[in-house]
């Protein structure tokens, strides 16, 4: 059953027999400023010990927050006196909008996702977010309170992006606490931004020794692989997690970038791509929108090369309608 929420607006208008239109803001401005508030709920959300799937949950209630008053405030702005459906009484005019709140209607969906992409793009706390949040087991962390105070700052120089300070930091929690896993991730990821791949893949290998099912380190060594343009070992590595979380997107969405953005291969990038975007939608995950940018992205050379039919086939195939 579709859940339809239906608004009477009184709009006072002295009616005058003159067509005229309501003045009205740019929807543009109210997505600005609805998302502020979504930006604002996201920064309150607290990741420690939460799960990504748990993260993404809460992210998409900030969301759906700012949905409805974006969609009502969006119809709002399109009545036009002389041609909306309305009733005048004593010189004012009423206009019913109905607010479509079933999050699984396509309309309710459109304002979704433009609310979604907006934060992404300029949401710093979303992102945030999303990539501090760890998957956590009995080595992740230290229980000496020394090792944790030097990797607290050295989390902090990161977030200054002072990475040369930041890996002082780490390594000083490491000599006290060698099996400290989620230090020797972001000794790895602070070499990984210094341009020092051989390092960071050190690290996250270190990692690996301590937690040989950590997804975390796995995830960054088959980033980094990228980097090194070792494309081949990037795609092992992602083949590696899947045995470890085969439920995890970002193994399909790392090895659908591969095969589409460096090797050219757009037919398995794409059906990685839909795989993992998928995904994200059932996990309510807002890194949907990276994964629809590359879906078009490889429309774009998949037309070039007149393959548009295979293309729909593969969308067909992972139960998506293009729009």
């Amino acid at each position: 059953m579709k859940k339809i929420l239906l608004i009477i607006i009184t709009i006072c208008l002295y009616y005058t027999g003159i067509s005229q239109e309501i003045e009205k803001p740019n929807t543009k401005i109210l997505l600005k400023e609805l998302a502020e508030n979504g930006c604002k709920c996201i920064d309150s959300i607290q990741v420690y010990n939460k799960s990504k799937i748990q993260v993404s949950k809460e992210i998409n209630k900030c969301i759906n927050e700012q949905t409805v008053t974006y969609q009502l405030g969006s119809k709002l702005m399109k009545i036009d006196s002389a041609k909306a459906s309305a009733e005048i009484k004593d010189g004012k005019k009423q206009v019913n909008i109905s607010i479509n709140t079933n999050e699984k209607s396509e309309e309710y969906k459109k304002y979704y996702y433009e609310m979604e992409a907006f934060l992404m793009e300029n949401c710093i706390f979303l992102n945030e977010k999303i990539k501090n949040n760890e998957e956590q087991s009995n080595k992740s962390f230290s229980k000496n309170q020394k090792a944790i105070d030097l990797y607290s700052q050295g989390i902090d120089e990161s977030k200054k992006e002072n990475f040369k300070k930041a890996i002082e930091y780490f390594e000083k929690a490491l000599k006290i606490d060698p099996e400290f896993a989620f230090a020797w991730d972001n000794l790895g990821v602070s070499y990984r931004e210094l341009n020092n791949y051989d390092k960071a893949l050190e690290s996250y290998e270190k990692s690996l020794e301590i937690d040989p099912k950590g997804i975390t380190p796995l995830q960054n060594i088959a980033v980094v692989y990228q980097y090194k343009k070792e494309y081949q070992k990037a795609i092992e590595t992602y083949k590696k997690l899947a045995e470890i979380d085969i439920n995890n997107p970002e193994i399909y969405y790392g090895i659908g970038q591969i095969y589409s953005l460096y090797l050219n291969d757009y037919e398995k990038g794409l059906d990685n791509m839909c795989k993992a975007y998928n995904m994200y939608i059932k996990q309510k995950s807002p890194y949907r929108t990276d994964a629809e940018k590359v879906i078009n992205l490889i429309y774009s050379e998949m037309k070039k090369l007149g393959k548009e039919d295979t293309f729909n086939e593969i969308l067909k195939s992972n139960n998506i309608t293009q729009s």
